[in-house]
């Protein structure tokens, strides 16, 4: 028995909680609310994006760790949207109190980093948090700017915000996105030469909101309803950061998150291929290609490059990098059927030796104690 592990994959399990907490904020399509698990992925993903807006102290792979946990609290204190009157100070107690107890779950080594790191995001003092917060501030607002159908509520609340409210701050902060927003919400041309990186940034980030409606074999722990590719990416990043401790020591855990954030993308095109589906392996490599080659080219040149770069690392799975990532992708799912009662396990009729084929091969490449560890746990269910 793994004292140290039981610990990591039972804090690990209950942040899966934070997938049924509810934003004010909606999705693109307006056709359900943003929750505060495919909120945090995609807030981690807008920090690699707007890396070149960080002012040159700034080390962006600390706030996308910042950005993974900040919103974990909600899961014991709820949201607080900008625009409803609350009593501050009893906020920061239930969120400060929520942090304590589920960072508590965690080794005490790790507990105490991940609380460091969310303080540090809620006082907004260092370089590294006031990134951080600046993004947790814009997402919205582009969510509300360029919904289809823009909703008039949602715009109204980002003129006030933009006018007199916290983002009212980028006017001096983060000047040429505060424009961008303001054209944006008057319904003027966004279309400017200046803004040409910027739009193709924005442009982007909002193609991927569709990744919050791919739905996945798996299902959320309390068995509700089905696990969407964001908050699974978003997971599968806390994952990652979570058990850094398995991996080699060539491994760089902070690219090992990059590569989760982005490695299901290309299923807003090609859509989920369950690992115990049945589909044709080489037509659905082409999808994701093709899927590949369209999005990330709507980014800046520069950026198109550098993501499909990781990308395609974490699709070959030959660097140390990209083993450790194909493990741990494997592993939450196993984490999340065993939850559920069964789950995909159940809709497909699967093995434990297919299991072992199918999962365990993979996980031992580049994490042996991990599958060992959670084999044990999971061979009674098929018991």
């Amino acid at each position: 028995m793994n004292q140290r592990l039981d610990q990591q994959f039972a804090f690990l399990l209950e942040a899966d909680k934070l997938k049924t907490v509810q934003r004010s904020s909606s999705l693109l399509d307006n056709s359900r609310p943003e929750n505060s698990a495919e909120h945090s992925w995609h807030l981690a993903l807008y920090a690699m994006c707007f890396a070149d807006i960080a002012s040159a102290e700034v080390d962006v792979n600390r706030a996308i760790k910042m950005l993974l946990l900040h919103d974990i609290v909600e899961i014991d204190a709820g949201d607080h949207p900008i625009h409803i009157d609350v009593d501050d100070a009893h906020v920061a107690v239930i969120e400060r109190r929520a942090a304590e107890r589920l960072f508590a779950l965690l080794p005490a080594d790790l507990g105490d980093n991940c609380l460091a790191l969310w303080l540090e995001f809620e006082a907004a003092q260092s370089p590294d948090a006031k990134f951080a917060k600046t993004l947790d501030h814009s997402q919205p607002i582009f969510q509300a700017l360029f919904a289809s159908p823009k909703r008039a509520d949602h715009t109204e609340i980002v003129r006030n915000n933009l006018q007199s409210g916290r983002a009212s701050r980028f006017a001096q902060s983060w000047p040429q996105g505060h424009a961008f927003m303001l054209a944006a919400l008057n319904e003027q041309s966004t279309a400017r030469p200046e803004w040409s990186r910027l739009k193709a940034q924005v442009n982007f980030l909002c193609e991927t909101d569709q990744l919050k409606s791919i739905l996945r074999a798996t299902p959320i722990t309390d068995n509700s309803r089905r696990e969407n590719s964001g908050e699974h990416s978003w997971h599968i990043a806390l994952y990652a950061m979570t058990l850094a401790d398995q991996a080699g020591d060539s491994v760089q855990i902070a690219r090992v998150i990059q590569m989760l954030l982005l490695h299901d993308i290309v299923e807003i095109d090609a859509g989920d291929a369950p690992i115990h589906g049945d589909f044709d392996a080489a037509e659905q490599e082409a999808k994701e290609q093709a899927a590949a080659d369209r999005i990330f080219n709507l980014l800046p040149a520069d950026l198109a490059a550098e993501f499909r770069a990781i990308w395609d690392e974490f699709e070959a799975a030959e660097t140390a990098d990209a083993v450790f990532a194909k493990s741990i992708d494997r592993v939450q799912p196993l984490l999340l059927n065993l939850a559920s009662g069964g789950g995909s396990w159940n809709d497909y009729d699967v093995t434990l030796a297919q299991l072992d084929q199918r999962v365990g091969v993979k996980v031992m490449r580049g994490a042996p104690d991990v599958w060992h560890h959670v084999r044990a746990q999971v061979a009674p269910f098929f018991d």
